[in-house]
């Protein structure tokens, strides 16, 4: 019986349980069930969906579920960012993939969050790579995985640990203005501690901003020669890197340094008035670091003005903590089906929803596949240290042997899949969407493609997520490993044509609790954490028992692809790898992004 992913949030709303459709017990009966389709799955592109009754797909006229000639139903028309070309409209998912997913269930989920919540209050209130409560979360994951049969290893990798002790403090004089934590400005990572009332020196700014990016603020020493020691130096972001700006400021006697965006109007990334995350280097840095949207640097650019800033923070070079890598018994070996999720927090909160949701949708996803005997190995990845810059996604990529990258056919990456505001986002692997990201590996885009189709199946709206690379699959893009993911939103406004596809309020954070205390298990939204976790479960059941994986030299893009042009392996970096990117910060500007 066809459960929607909305059908527990009901029982629930009636002060009832909500009934399981296809609990565990039964994933038995429904591979049994399923299995002669899906060997069908053999003789056919990835995702292609055999006809009711036997025929053959390509003599029924149908190319494959994932979109193409054959889709089952013309005259659509998409919504902006709703649906790409090529996308999936009115194909089903291969047999048994989405009752499969439909398995996954809620009160599981929540389980697994409600846990990694009690740890939290048991540790400080935060889960932060290098902390007892990460070590905690990273035993609790692995008990499970050990129990359910899977290869449980432990990579560990040093750190640069960095934690703010206190909330940072950034006040205007005359007139009055306490500025906003997260909002107006966010502590670099690896900042120095100081509190610091002094006068705000501008360093050759351009007021108003250029219309591209060109600022050279603080990036020559001659930019201080008239600077007044003691001052705390405004800088305007630009071409050179904030390490480079913040060792001439101290050079020149600064007290503190705030780094403002530069100014220019644009979406996504590209909007350089926008608060950003950013790093300098913890060994060389004394005074008090922080970043700033270009609202706030124009009003501390004003004659005359002064400010306190305050940071206390605690850096330490040689801190060491652990991925967790948990390969499936079953599948071939040489052909790796790869999920992860960073399990690391923020040092300000618990972190449920970045990234517990995304922990326990894919910890549900291995537990629900621990008894399929599949045609390809599944792994499961928890990263470590994500939160100070992809770390730990970073360290596994770059150990990794080369003919052991060649393994990898696919990565697929889940992080914020819950957030109380939600979207329903999917990486968008065939750059059809309207902000340009990294270029993707070649075979994203019918991850992309595989994804829109179980949103299609389950009738939930979806819109493309910008493929930047800047999460746990970005050290993957940059070998040519090709990858997808879901995202539902972080500290950027839902627009009003959101807030009427997807519900939820329009001009309110995606996650208004993004990087705070507040992101505890009260910050999940459960119908978001529901879908996103079917959309999970079913992607890895099809891709377990598929023959051509996107990262197979055999599979091939269907029509409607825009993908990069430059091909290259797995384990190769070469033109259309997607490196470009990688070093500026994160999809949901995490501390430890921006280089410059």
């Amino acid at each position: 019986m066809f459960r929607h992913p909305s059908a527990p949030l009901r029982a629930a709303s009636e002060g009832r349980e909500a009934p399981s459709v296809a609990p565990r017990t039964l994933l038995a009966a429904i591979t049994v069930a399923s299995v002669l389709s899906l060997a069908a799955l053999s003789a056919v592109p990835a995702g292609a969906a055999p006809v009711p009754g036997g025929d053959d797909p390509a003599r029924a006229g149908a190319t494959s579920a994932l979109g193409g000639p054959g889709s089952g139903r013309t005259g659509v028309a998409p919504g902006p960012g709703e649906r790409g070309p090529g996308a999936p409209v009115g194909n089903p998912l291969p047999p048994g993939a989405k009752t499969f997913g439909e398995s996954i269930r809620l009160a599981s989920l929540k389980g697994h969050l409600r846990r990694l919540q009690e740890i939290a209050d048991a540790n400080g209130d935060n889960r932060a790579a290098a902390t007892p409560g990460y070590d905690a979360s990273f035993d609790y994951v692995a008990g499970k995985l050990r129990a359910a049969g899977y290869r449980v290893t432990s990579q560990e990798f040093k750190i640069s640990f960095f934690r703010e002790t206190a909330v940072p403090v950034l006040k205007r004089i005359r007139p009055a203005r306490a500025y906003v934590p997260g909002t107006d400005f966010r502590t670099m990572t690896y900042s120095g501690s100081g509190n610091v009332t002094a006068p705000v020196q501008g360093v050759d700014l351009v007021l108003p901003p250029s219309r591209t990016v060109e600022s050279t603020s603080g990036c020559e020493a001659s930019d201080f020669s008239r600077f007044v020691r003691g001052n705390i130096a405004l800088i305007q972001r630009g071409t050179c890197s904030f390490q480079d700006k913040v060792e001439r400021a101290q050079a020149a006697g600064a007290s503190g340094v705030i780094i403002f965006n530069e100014g220019q109007a644009g979406t996504g990334i590209a909007d350089r008035r926008a608060l950003f995350g950013g790093s300098v280097n913890t060994s060389s840095v004394r005074v008090p670091v922080v970043g700033a949207t270009f609202a706030t640097g124009e009003e501390l650019a004003a004659p005359g003005a002064r400010a306190t800033l305050t940071v206390e923070a605690e850096s330490a070079p040689d801190r060491r903590t652990r991925n967790l890598i948990a390969d499936s018994p079953w599948g071939d070996p040489d052909r790796i089906v790869m999920l992860g999720a960073h399990l690391d927090s923020v040092m300000m909160g618990p972190g449920v929803n970045d990234n517990g949701s995304g922990t326990a949708g894919i910890l549900e996803t291995a537990l629900a596949t621990r008894s399929l005997r599949t045609k390809n190995r599944l792994r499961f990845a928890f990263w470590g240290a994500e939160e100070l810059g992809l770390l730990g996604s970073k360290h596994y990529v770059a150990a990794l042997p080369r003919p052991e990258r060649a393994k990898i056919k696919l990565y697929l990456n889940f992080d914020m899949i819950a957030s109380p505001n939600y979207v329903f986002g999917i990486y968008d692997g065939d750059s059809s969407g309207p902000v340009a990201g990294a270029t993707p590996p070649p075979g994203s885009g019918q991850i992309e493609k595989l994804f829109q189709a179980y949103f299609e199946a389950v009738g939930e709206p979806y819109q493309d997520a910008e493929f930047s690379g800047r999460s746990d699959y970005g050290p993957f893009i940059a070998i040519g490993i090709p990858s997808g993911g879901l995202f539902t939103g972080a500290e950027r406004l839902k627009s009003a044509e959101e807030a009427e596809r997807f519900g939820g309020s329009a001009g309110v954070a995606y996650d208004k609790c993004y990087h705070q205390a507040c992101d505890t298990i009260a910050n999940i939204n459960d119908r978001a954490l529901e879908v996103n976790a079917g959309a999970i479960a079913t992607t890895a059941f099809v891709y377990a028992f598929a023959r051509d994986l996107p990262g197979t030299p055999g599979a091939s893009g269907k029509p409607g692809d825009r993908e990069g042009a430059g091909k290259s392996e797995p384990g190769s970096a070469g033109p259309g790898t997607g490196a470009g990117g990688l070093e500026a910060g994160h999809d949901h500007d995490h501390h430890g992004g921006l280089l410059k």
